[in-house]
Order: C-alpha cells, then sequence, then structure tokens
C-alpha cells in the first residue's frame, strides 16, 4: 500500500512465529501436530515468583514507574551481574525493558545510522537483523561452521570488520543452534575487538543459565575487562526462570548508551509492565534451586534429540553446548523426493513437506541464515520428543 513506510519494506515477518502460529491452526482443526518451532520453557513460572506478583498487585502496586525499571529491579540487575558476572555496574548503568527484543532494538534505535554495519555470527536468531535494519543500519553476517560446532572464529570476524562497522552482536549459548563459546574461544574473539576501537560489543546472554555438561558460561566483558566501556550486556528473566510471557529483558553498560536508550523508551512503551518487574526481582532476588533442576531436565532433553535425530538417515546433528535447541543438518537429504512427491530442494521444503507428512513442526534453517538445516526447540516433553524423533526417521526413510 502506498501510504506505508520504506522502513516496512526491509523487515520480514519472524518465521518461527508464522510457523507456530500455522501449527497453531492445523492443531486446531484436527491435525495431530507436535510443534518444536516455539523457543519457549514448557514448565510453569516457579512459585515464588507468581506469588510475588499477585502480592504486588494486592498491595497496589499498579502505578507507572521510571520509564525503564524500577530501583529495586535495577539494584537487583546490579547485583546478579557482580555475584554472577563479576561485573560491576550502577544503577544509573541498567536498562530494563519490555523483553530482551526491546532492549536490544533500543540500543540500535539509539545508535545506527544510514551506513553503520552490525556484524552478526549466523546462524543467528531471526530478528536480529531485522532490528539492524529497522534503525537504518546493515547486517555483515558471519558464517558459524558447522565443523566448529556453528562457532566462528576470530580470523573470520577481523574480516568482517570494516571502517563502517558499529556493533558486534553475539549470543551464546545460542539461538538457533544452541552453540556456546568457552571463556578460551571468547578470548579469541574479544582479542580482535581490542585492535578495533571503534566495534561496540552487544552480548545476548538471554541463555546463560542454560548451559550443560563441563561448559561454563562467559560474557564478553567479562572476559576481556578493557572492552567494558564499550559493551552493552544484555540478559533477561525470560528462559531462565520460564517468564517469556512476562515480558522483561534488562542490559547494563556505559551510562550515555543507557540513556540515550531510556529517550527512546520514553517514546515507545515506557516503563515495562508494573507487576512483571516486582515478579522479576523477584526471580533474580529469590531461591535459585529451579535453575539446576530445569537445567538438569533440558541436559537429558537434548541428548535425548540429539540421539534421535543422528539416528535418522540423512541428519547430521551436533551436540550443543546450551540453550534448549539444536540445529541439524539436512545435506543428506537434498535433493530427494517425498512420498506426497515433495522434492526437497532445500531446508524451507524440508521443513513444509515435515509438517504436511509427518505433523511435526520446526524451522527451517534459511530463516536464521545458515542452510541446509533445521532448528528444534526441546523445550517439551520427553514423550513429544521421543514420538517426534520416531516420525522424523520415518519421513527421511520414506525418501527417494
Amino acid at each position: 500500500m502506498a501510504f506505508l513506510s520504506d522502513t516496512l519494506a526491509r523487515v520480514k515477518p519472524s518465521p518461527t512465529i508464522a510457523m507456530t502460529n500455522k501449527a497453531q491452526e492445523l492443531k486446531a482443526a484436527g491435525r495431530d501436530i507436535i510443534s518444536l518451532s516455539a523457543g519457549e520453557p514448557d514448565f510453569d513460572t516457579p512459585e515464588n515468583i507468581r506469588n510475588a506478583a499477585i502480592d504486588a498487585i494486592e498491595a497496589g502496586k499498579t502505578r507507572y514507574t521510571a520509564v525503564d525499571g524500577i530501583i529495586e529491579l535495577k539494584r537487583a540487575i546490579c547485583a546478579k551481574f557482580k555475584a554472577e558476572n563479576g561485573l560491576e555496574y550502577t544503577t544509573a548503568q541498567v536498562s530494563v525493558g519490555t523483553g530482551g527484543k526491546q532492549i536490544l532494538f533500543n540500543a540500535f534505535m539509539a545508535t545506527l545510522n544510514p551506513g553503520d554495519e552490525v556484524v552478526i555470527p549466523t546462524p543467528y536468531w531471526v530478528s536480529y537483523p531485522d532490528m539492524v535494519k529497522i534503525g537504518g543500519g546493515t547486517p555483515v553476517f558471519v558464517e558459524g561452521e558447522k565443523s566448529r560446532g556453528y562457532k566462528i572464529s576470530a580470523e573470520a570476524l577481523e574480516a568482517a570488520i570494516t571502517p563502517k562497522t558499529k556493533w558486534f552482536l553475539f549470543n551464546s549459548p545460542s539461538n538457533p543452534s544452541g552453540a556456546g563459546y568457552s571463556a578460551a574461544e571468547l578470548k579469541a574473539l574479544t582479542d580482535v575487538l581490542l585492535r578495533h576501537p571503534h566495534v561496540w560489543v552487544m552480548t545476548d546472554d538471554m541463555y546463560e543459565h542454560l548451559a550443560f555438561g563441563d561448559f561454563k558460561f562467559a560474557t564478553p566483558a567479562e572476559v576481556e575487562p578493557k572492552l567494558y566501556e564499550r559493551t552493552l550486556t544484555c540478559n533477561g528473566v525470560s528462559k531462565a526462570y520460564a517468564m517469556t510471557g512476562w515480558r522483561i529483558g534488562y542490559a547494563a553498560g556505559p551510562v550515555e548508551l543507557i540513556a540515550a536508550m531510556r529517550k527512546i523508551q520514553s517514546q515507545s512503551t515506557s516503563n515495562p509492565c508494573t507487576i512483571s518487574q516486582w515478579a522479576a526481582l523477584e526471580a533474580l532476588t529469590g531461591p535459585k534451586e529451579y535453575l539446576g533442576e530445569s537445567r538438569a531436565v533440558f541436559q537429558r532433553r537434548r541428548d535425548l534429540v540429539v540421539a534421535g535425530l543422528n539416528d535418522c538417515a540423512g541428519i547430521d546433528c551436533p551436540t550443543p553446548e546450551g540453550a534448549f535447541y539444536v540445529y541439524p543438518s539436512i545435506e543428506g537429504l537434498i535433493g530427494k523426493t517425498t512420498p506426497a512427491g515433495t522434492r526437497i530442494t532445500d531446508d524451507e521444503a524440508f521443513a513444509n513437506a515435515l509438517l504436511e507428512e509427518a505433523n511435526i513442526a520446526v524451522v527451517f534453517g534459511a530463516a536464521f541464515g545458515l542452510s541446509p538445516n533445521f532448528r528444534i526447540s526441546y523445550a517439551t516433553s520427553d514423550v513429544a520428543l521421543t514420538e517426534a524423533c520416531a516420525r522424523i526417521k520415518a519421513f527421511c526413510a520414506s525418501l527417494t
């Protein structure tokens, strides 16, 4: 339509949401769909957090707050960063937004000018490139090679940086691959960034607490303190505490950047939901047993899914270090044909055929910038995951 903005032409709808919606529609129509497309824990928000929200309502804590968060929550965020990441921040360096997505969006809107570049490893979370484009910037992609567990090399990062680079956007453990960078791997990247003082670092640490086995989470400003003054460390309560719908994300960084992000937020949503803020305060300051319990469940599910997928003809599934996703390759299935006559020309064709012919919803790899792959979220029951792997195995075996 003629009256729509040029900005809209640069943005595409979220493929993950589109696939989830399609699966829900088919399920509502009576199809036996197993949806592995949505990236959210299947657990209830812990009871102490729910009770804190109820207490806030009963206490009348339902009015506007400061634009980017109540001071109590900001203090708790500062304490979290110090205790868990060794990072010292003041409340003036903290911003609380309506979900982690708004935090990233605010930062891009506050800093990007036309021609600015943002270096993004692939595979990436589907929203990263579009947020950069909305902000007027240009995404520049660096491939995380399968042979490296979908992690980028220092050499590839170095080659991607130009005089126009404004940000390096970093996500570990990763959505969609689950890849986690060790402190040593991260140090190799931060050494590159030290050589380019005009490049700022934006971290998406949303899956920090979903780290499996011997893998230990680390964040760039922790590994290389010399980057502290040009790093925005972003996180939230959505994934760790099963609070996706509560919509609370947060970040800490230089005072001037946080103030600029506050200005953007003041003219968009204003403060995040007041009740959600008090719930997030309880999440960060209350009991932590839930984190270990949920992590153990997700690690068990990861192992179940990786084994199940690697038992499928034509699929190669690396074992990720964290998050609750796997990102298997279907290189061995390209060019084959389904019983219904669909040719698997690419990973989008594979995902669509899997939904139509096997009733399994996944997200195709091209949506994340690296093909031929697909993403599975294993944030669902062991029973559903076992059945899903069986259906995928039968589907792959049926291809000719």
